[in-house]
């Protein structure tokens, strides 16, 4: 019975000032960010996404739970969502509490969102881990067991680092130029030159993910339109251990609006999923607990990503002038101040 982890990344950034910097602000936060963007954005999500997705999860995992198989989804959650959740819909943060135990599961991160994890010196990276770990116990009493760096960023160092920090597995991208002919859907870990104490490499299932991710709505595609019986008929077919299904949140709403039928999709996912006698739903720290089968051997500069078709830092690394950047930061980042609302210019020395 291959079970299911339905895990969702949910974020949304501190915005820049289009205005340029406010040369009158008394915070530093103030002088380069907008909470007026903040809000607007955030309350559009939340209008289209956040809170008709989280309802329907929500009501989804009450239905079934005490049920032999139960309804169960995973949310990886930066700490600046959180923070504009308590701002602006402090109700987002009373829902997500309100799933019964065992049907929800919470995912570490870094916690400004960050690219620290790319860093060479990586001092920032762990101390980026352990804040968003206490957010995630303060605001849902749980205790991140899994984690996955930012847009599933991952290369052998990254993943000793996880299990040094105590994660018991990490999420990355199944890239095929590492995996070869091997199955997404099953644990791998680190090799033995790498750490002798290594944790689970759980991979992304790209091709089930962007089926409803990017091709849900997409009337080209030869499977348009694609409802939640099919669906469920392609993840009963799939062989392995588990099957990991990692999308970003505002799929449901957002980036396919709700005219396409993706939230009935959502809504009626569950309970077409649990029809099939093979299948189940998994909060991410069960799946973390399967034996690997093999070796995922990333190195550095073959590092992995969920980002475009490439699959690796180009996004970020991949021309002179994104080096230079990211070489830029990381030379000021050990003497940075963080920018909070709680930052006076005073203290910018």
């Amino acid at each position: 019975m291959p079970p299911i982890s339905l895990s969702f990344e949910v974020h949304q950034p501190h915005r820049l000032r289009t205005d340029g910097v406010n040369e009158d602000a008394d915070q530093l936060y103030d002088r380069y960010f907008s909470d007026e963007m903040n809000e607007h954005f955030f309350k559009d999500v939340a209008e289209n996404c956040y809170f008709p997705a989280t309802e329907k999860l929500l009501r989804e995992a009450k239905k079934f739970h005490g049920k032999n198989r139960e309804f169960k989804v995973n949310f990886s959650i930066s700490s600046s969502w959180i923070e504009q959740a308590k701002q602006y819909h402090p109700e987002l943060i009373d829902m997500l509490n309100r799933f019964p135990d065992s049907t929800v599961d919470f995912i570490g991160q870094t916690h400004y969102h960050s690219l620290s994890g790319l860093f060479n010196e990586k001092t920032e990276f762990r101390q980026q881990l352990s804040t968003h770990r206490e957010i995630i116990e303060e605001n849902f009493g749980v205790t991140p067991q899994v984690m996955t760096n930012t847009e599933l960023i991952y290369h052998n160092e990254i993943g000793k680092i996880a299990a040094e920090e105590g994660f018991k597995g990490i999420f990355t991208e199944g890239a095929p130029r590492i995996l070869g002919w091997r199955s997404p859907n099953h644990n791998y870990t680190q090799p033995d030159f790498v750490t002798d104490n290594g944790n689970s490499i759980m991979l992304r299932n790209r091709k089930l993910t962007d089926d409803v991710g990017y091709r849900f709505s997409a009337e080209w595609w030869d499977e348009y339109p694609l409802t939640a019986e099919k669906y469920s008929s392609w993840l009963s077919a799939c062989k392995g251990d588990h099957i990991n299904l990692f999308m970003d949140y505002e799929t449901f709403g957002e980036h396919h609006w709700e005219g396409t039928g993706i939230l009935w999709f959502l809504e009626a996912l569950p309970q077409e999923v649990l029809k099939h006698d093979n299948l189940e739903f998994s909060e991410v720290r069960e799946i973390a607990d399967h034996d690997p089968v093999g070796t995922f051997d990333a190195f550095e500069y073959n590092t992995v990503s969920w980002a475009d078709q490439e699959m690796d830092a180009s996004a970020w690394l991949g021309n002179p002038i994104r080096l230079m950047m990211m070489d830029q930061y990381t030379t000021i980042s050990p003497t940075s101040i963080t920018l909070t609302k709680d930052s006076p210019l005073s203290q910018n020395t």
